[in-house]
């Protein structure tokens, strides 16, 4: 995994997220256009911050969770897309 090379180490309680890929296919094997693709709603965390005063992040790296749909701000490192959000935008761990 590349959260070995990354350099970004997000502050207080905000996570870095790697968004699964977007499904390309319907179940019943029909092709979606990148156009009509929806934004992943799921991912895998990369980095994890400290975490505020008196409330250590809950989430740790390799955690794949459920965030919402407009959750978090895009980033381009390396030519990789990441997510990076706070922990209060994140719904579940899986």
């Amino acid at each position: 995994m590349a959260k070995n090379k990354l350099s970004i180490k997000p502050l207080a309680d905000r996570v870095l997220v790697q968004a699964a890929a977007a499904e390309s296919k319907t179940k019943s094997g029909i092709v979606i256009p990148d156009t009509a693709q929806e934004k992943p709603q799921k991912g895998t965390i990369i980095a994890v911050g400290p975490g505020k005063k008196d409330e250590p992040t809950m989430v740790k790296v390799g955690d794949t969770v459920l965030y919402g749909k407009y959750a978090g701000t895009e980033i381009t490192v390396d030519g990789t897309e990441y997510l990076i959000m706070r922990e209060s935008d994140i719904f579940a761990i899986l």
